[in-house]
């Protein structure tokens, strides 16, 4: 690992710097100041940004297989779920006789539904050694199961797209059914401690936050490697021509499998870190529309370079957060005069495009429109547009002649 920190380039190296900085600072500021102290940071601005932070964790895994090979992932959200149930069962289990019906086996919405013993696939959760192996095993599994059949049919571009969202919508149908037992609709939630200490506590967020934003630090190094390897080299290859790179004889199905199951487990490390930070997991974390938004991220941050798709799901994730807060409904308010001076009937209908679009439920259109003009006007996304700007000004600085030496003064 050290190694590769060394070869990593200026910008992998601030993004990994500025992780581990942050990584001490929130805390610091989160438990130390005085609540009444500028520096203060709020327990829910703790929370909101690990959220955050476990999201870019989801968009770097999803730039390693689609901005690295040209995987289109659709359904990267369920291998952030199924980490995300991983570790919601162990904190369950942990749970034990302090549940609403005291069982000290059964969660309590096994109770309700009158199960009288625990299903296998609960069995050792009870132990968080067993819940991190299957929080890799599981979403691993899953995908070296689909890269198996569908990269060995040479499944590729916009049908192996829609396989992927198709395989998130079968899953988020299965956990909402009750007898699947797995919380049904209502999920997982009511957590009480992880490793001993009360999850809800300062000092708990304070300390998942860290953990979240190392976990980031560690998945863009190891994403960083393996596409800076010559397996990478051979994935970029894989992404422009597969074809050609068939005809030379790689068997691209291994190198799309390996690198697709690498990315699935990330996501479910993400998805582990999200649920004691939020409270709970159910099947909405299934919805292909988040594996859709998480595409967006990284187009928007600037997909193939890891670092942008990190940007970009920071970027995306506060501008929903501060859109669905109504952040922008002071911008009708400011057009009520003016629209109150228009026709009736086309008043009517400005006022409701604003309302809509500056309201709560307007998060959607808006998140269509900045993809729309992401595509047209920024393919490379923002990190893309900021480094062609550095390539572009380096050689005119490093061609400018160096100014003519003052001359020396005669006695």
């Amino acid at each position: 690992m050290e190694n590769q920190i060394t070869r990593l380039d200026w910008l992998g190296r601030a993004f990994v710097g500025l992780c581990v900085v942050v990584a001490v600072a929130v805390p610091v500021l989160a438990l130390l100041p005085d609540k009444n102290s500028a520096f203060f940071v709020p327990p829910y601005v703790v929370a909101l940004l690990g959220k955050y932070i476990c999201f870019a964790i989801l968009a770097v895994a999803l730039d390693l297989v689609w901005g690295y090979c040209g995987i289109l992932s659709l359904g990267h959200g369920a291998f952030f779920a199924l980490g995300g149930y991983a570790m919601g069962m162990y904190l369950m289990r942990q749970i034990g006789a302090r549940g609403v019906y005291a069982n000290p086996i059964l969660p309590d919405f096994m109770v309700f539904l009158n199960w009288k013993e625990l299903p296998v696939a609960w069995w050792g959760f009870n132990h968080f050694a067993y819940a991190g192996v299957m929080i890799l095993f599981v979403p691993g599994v899953l995908a070296f199961a689909f890269g198996w059949f569908a990269f060995r049919s040479r499944v590729t571009g916009v049908y192996l797209s829609i396989i992927t969202q198709a395989l998130t919508y079968a899953l988020k149908l299965a956990f909402f059914r009750n007898d699947f037992g797995f919380g049904g609709n209502n999920g997982l939630t009511d957590f009480k401690d992880i490793f001993g200490a009360n999850v809800q506590s300062d000092a708990t967020r304070a300390a998942l936050f860290s953990a979240s934003i190392l976990a980031l630090a560690g998945a863009y190094v190891l994403s960083k490697a393996i596409v800076s390897s010559k397996y990478g080299k051979t994935l970029i290859a894989i992404r422009d021509s597969e074809s050609r790179v068939r005809f030379l004889g790689y068997r691209v199905e291994n190198f799309k499998l390996f690198v697709f199951v690498v990315s699935a487990m990330m996501a479910g490390i993400a998805g582990a870190l999200y649920v004691p930070q939020v409270g709970i997991i159910n099947p909405s974390e299934f919805d292909p529309g988040n594996s859709i938004e998480a595409v967006i991220w990284v187009a928007v941050g600037g997909r193939g370079t890891l670092v942008g798709a990190a940007l970009g799901a920071l970027i995306v994730n506060y501008s929903k957060t501060f859109l669905t807060g109504g952040g922008l409904m002071w911008i009708g308010a400011l057009l009520d005069p003016v629209l109150n001076y228009l026709p009736g009937s086309i008043g009517r209908i400005i006022r409701l495009f604003v309302d809509t679009l500056t309201g709560p439920e307007g998060w959607t259109a808006a998140l269509g429109l900045l993809f729309i003009l992401v595509t047209l006007f920024l393919p490379k996304g923002i990190l893309g547009l900021f480094l062609d700007t550095a390539r572009h000004n380096a050689p005119a600085k490093a061609a400018a002649p160096a100014p003519a030496p003052a001359e020396e003064a005669h006695s």
